[in-house]
C-alpha cells in the first residue's frame, strides 16, 4: 500500500469535489522539486500554478515568516504596520512607473479590485477584454475571463463586458469608445494557451486608450514576479499601464495579491474598497523577503537565459505530436496537435510535474530556480512521451 493512499482517501472524503486532482499527494518541497508521500521525488513544472517562481521553502522567505509569525500575525489597514510599510515602498521602487499600491489576498481579489478602481476613476463602466484571456473566477474577474465553461454556469454576469480577439490591434481600436472605463490585458495569455502578445501590441492597446479616455489594465497575475526574463513583462514593452494587476509569486507561495495604481490618477476616496486581511504582516514580511531575493539572485536574468535555453532545445527535438512551441522566459508552452490530459499524466509517471493551458497546450511553469540538470531531465522526458 502506498503513503498516498490514505492522505488521497482522507481528502476525498471531505473535500469539495472541484478539482480535478491527480492520484499523488505532495508533502514536502524544496526548490525545484516536490516529494510524495512514498518520497519519491518529482520535477516541478506546475510551480504552484504560477506561485512558486522562488520555488519551495525559500531559505530567506521562511525565515522571515518564522520571524514574523512570533512578533505579529494580524493587523489591519485601520491602523499603520511596519511590515506593510516597508513592503509598500520596497515594491513602489521596484515598480517601472510610480504608483499607489493596494493590497489583497489573491489574483481573482487584484482583479476585481482593478475593475472596480476603472470604473471608480474613469466614472465609466464599459470594459474590453480579450478572447481566451483568463482573469480568475469571482463574478467581476469571470466576467472578464473568455473561456465558456467557466462562464456559462454562472450566467448572468457582471454586465458591459465584451471581449476582441488577442493580439488584434484593429478590433481593439473598435471596441473600445468614450462609454470605455479600461481595456484589461494579459502581457503572455497564459491559461488560454501560452501566448505572448505581438510586437507593438500593447503599445496599440496604450495608444487607443489614450485617445478614448480609457484606462489600461495589465494581469500580471501569472507573469509577474521575473517569470517572463523582466521582474514585470510591460518592461518587454516599455508600456506604462493605469492599473498593474499582481498576485501568485509575491510572497512566494503564500496567498496575496496587489493592484498599482499610477499616481497621475491620484489616491483612491477613503472607503471605496477594502480588505480584511490585506497587507496582513505575516504576508508582507515573505514579500518583502521574496522581492530582496528576485533581485539579489538576479532571478529575471535566469529566468530569461534558462526560458531561452529550453525553448531552443525544445524546438530542435522531433516532435510529431506538437504544432508549435512557444513562451517567454520560464513560461512556455507545447501546442499539441491532440488532447494534453494523457501526456500530463505520462510525464507524471516520469516524475515531471506540468500543466495544461486549454485542451491541447501542456505548459511548463517550473520555478526560477530550476537547474539547468533539472531542465535536461524535463526535455529528455517530453522527448521521450511526445516524440
Amino acid at each position: 500500500m502506498s503513503a498516498n493512499d490514505p492522505i488521497i482517501a482522507g481528502e476525498q472524503q471531505f473535500t469539495s469535489g472541484l478539482y480535478p486532482k491527480r492520484p499523488l499527494a505532495i508533502v514536502r518541497g524544496i526548490g525545484a522539486r516536490l516529494y510524495d508521500a512514498d518520497g519519491r521525488a518529482y520535477i516541478d513544472c506546475v510551480g504552484g500554478q504560477g506561485a512558486a517562481n522562488l520555488g519551495h521553502c525559500h531559505p530567506a522567505v521562511v525565515a522571515a515568516i518564522q520571524a514574523q509569525a512570533s512578533t505579529l500575525l494580524s493587523c489591519p489597514e485601520i491602523f499603520y504596520n511596519d511590515q506593510r510599510a516597508a513592503y509598500l515602498a520596497e515594491l513602489a521602487a521596484a515598480l517601472p512607473f510610480p504608483a499607489r499600491i493596494f493590497l489583497c489576498n489573491s489574483g481573482a481579489e487584484a482583479v476585481e479590485a482593478g475593475l472596480k478602481f476603472a470604473r471608480l476613476l474613469s466614472g465609466r463602466r464599459a470594459i474590453v477584454a480579450t478572447m481566451r484571456g483568463f482573469h480568475g473566477r469571482t463574478m467581476g474577474a469571470l466576467s472578464a475571463t473568455w473561456e465558456p465553461k467557466y462562464r456559462e454556469p454562472f450566467a448572468p454576469l457582471v454586465p458591459e463586458f465584451t471581449h476582441v480577439p488577442y493580439g488584434d490591434s484593429e478590433r481593439l481600436a473598435e471596441a473600445v469608445a468614450e462609454t470605455t472605463a479600461a481595456v484589461l490585458l494579459e502581457p503572455v495569455q497564459g491559461e488560454g494557451g501560452v501566448r505572448p502578445a505581438p510586437a507593438g501590441y500593447l503599445a496599440a492597446a496604450r495608444r487607443i486608450c489614450d485617445e478614448q479616455g480609457a484606462l489600461l489594465l495589465v494581469d500580471e497575475v501569472q507573469t509577474g514576479f521575473a517569470r517572463t526574463g523582466r521582474l514585470f513583462a510591460i518592461e518587454h514593452s516599455g508600456v506604462v499601464p493605469d492599473v498593474l494587476i499582481l498576485a501568485k509569486s509575491i510572497a512566494a507561495g503564500l496567498p496575496m495579491g496587489a493592484v498599482a495604481i499610477h499616481t497621475r490618477h491620484g489616491p483612491l476616496p477613503g472607503g471605496a474598497h477594502g480588505s480584511t486581511f490585506g497587507g496582513n504582516p505575516l504576508l508582507c514580511a515573505a514579500a518583502r523577503a521574496a522581492l530582496r531575493a528576485y533581485q539579489e539572485e538576479d532571478l529575471p536574468h535566469q529566468a530569461e537565459a534558462k526560458g531561452a535555453w529550453l525553448l531552443e532545445r525544445l524546438r530542435a527535438l522531433p516532435l510529431p505530436a506538437v504544432r508549435e512551441v512557444r513562451g517567454l522566459g520560464l513560461l512556455v508552452g507545447l501546442e499539441l496537435k491532440s488532447r494534453v490530459q494523457p501526456f500530463l499524466q505520462a510525464l507524471l509517471e516520469r516524475g515531471v510535474l506540468a500543466l495544461p493551458a486549454g485542451p491541447n497546450v501542456l505548459r511548463l511553469l517550473p520555478p526560477l530556480v530550476i537547474t539547468y540538470e533539472e531542465l535536461e531531465t524535463v526535455v529528455a522526458s517530453i522527448a521521450d512521451v511526445l516524440g
